[in-house]
């Protein structure tokens, strides 16, 4: 599991800082979190290869987190798409999508799916044979969900020693592969724990994005491997948060304490602060382990 970022940072846009827009690489998937301007160009930079999107995730409908994404279906209209796109986000997405396309008579050639999201509850939103998706209620000044992403387990692996060992037919591998015992030519049977090892343990992502302080969200994200949470601000404009709805690196480094996560990641940083290094000390007194986002920086799992 890999995790790209595209941009972290909140508001508008500049020169050397994106808004919103993460790439999640899990078994197979590309999955695209958010959609803030500029994303196209930082895919490019990024080396991300745009037939791989199949799949994005849009927390909520304010500008800095999905204003890029008209600009990016567009683009994959010129570029001959064929494939479907599916699109995960707030209800009214697919009305504001849509109009840009219907004003500009630029309908895409390829289908385009969307997904309208409005239940306040947790809910899967996606699945397949190694990947589900669930959101995570948020509480912005909008509609908003986080999301988290979820390997499915992966069969066990055959010790090929362990099967040469008992002399068991290659024949019987598969199933042995999918959970049965092995038997030998005596008609002995042998345990499958004695003939695979353990597959590798299911990694997790939870995506976090504007939300003020929410301790409701601690069950669902609860032991995530790695979590991404918005620290828009420090504790001494704590204040603001409270006023807009964000979350300070404070805030954010309990909610990781808390849900027992393996490592937090920091973003959505104001550009009001001289280093996002700020962000860091100051989550780093309550949770140790703490990284800080930025714009084409990628964490592996």
């Amino acid at each position: 599991m890999k995790l790209t970022i595209l941009g972290c940072y909140s508001a508008t846009p500049r020169t050397f800082t994106n808004p919103t827009a993460q790439v999640l690489e899990i078994r197979n998937h590309l999955f695209l979190i958010d959609c803030g301007e500029g994303t196209q160009v930082q895919l490019r930079k990024n080396k991300v290869k745009f037939s791989r999107i199949k799949h994005i995730f849009i927390s909520h409908l304010h500008g800095d987190h999905f204003f890029g994404l008209p600009g990016l279906i567009s683009t994959f209209r010129l570029l001959g798409r064929e494939s479907e796109l599916h699109i995960y986000g707030p209800k009214g997405i697919k009305e504001a999508i849509t109009l840009f396309l219907k004003l500009g008579d630029s309908w895409t050639n390829y289908p385009l799916i969307f997904h309208e999201l409005e239940s306040k509850e947790s809910m899967l939103i996606f699945e397949d044979d190694a990947v589900s998706v669930e959101t995570i209620p948020l509480n912005h000044r909008v509609y908003t969900n986080g999301f988290l992403f979820k390997e499915k387990p992966q069969p066990r692996k055959l010790d090929i020693d362990a099967v040469a060992k008992y002399e068991i037919d290659r024949s019987q591998y598969n199933n042995i592969k999918n959970g049965a015992n092995g038997v030998q030519e005596n008609g002995q049977e042998v345990s499958n724990v004695d003939l695979t090892h353990d597959p590798p343990k299911p990694k997790s992502y939870a995506f976090c994005s504007d939300t003020v302080y929410n301790e409701t969200i601690l069950p669902i994200i609860e032991n995530v491997d790695l979590l991404y949470h918005e620290s828009t601000f420090l504790e001494t404009e704590a204040h603001l948060g409270t006023k807009t709805k964000h979350t300070t690196a404070k805030q954010a480094a309990q909610i990781a304490k808390k849900a027992n996560v393996g490592k937090l990641v920091l973003g959505h940083y104001s550009t009001r602060y001289k280093s996002i290094e700020l962000f860091k000390e100051e989550a780093s007194q309550v949770f140790s382990e703490v990284e800080l986002a930025d714009d084409g920086k990628s964490f592996e799992i």
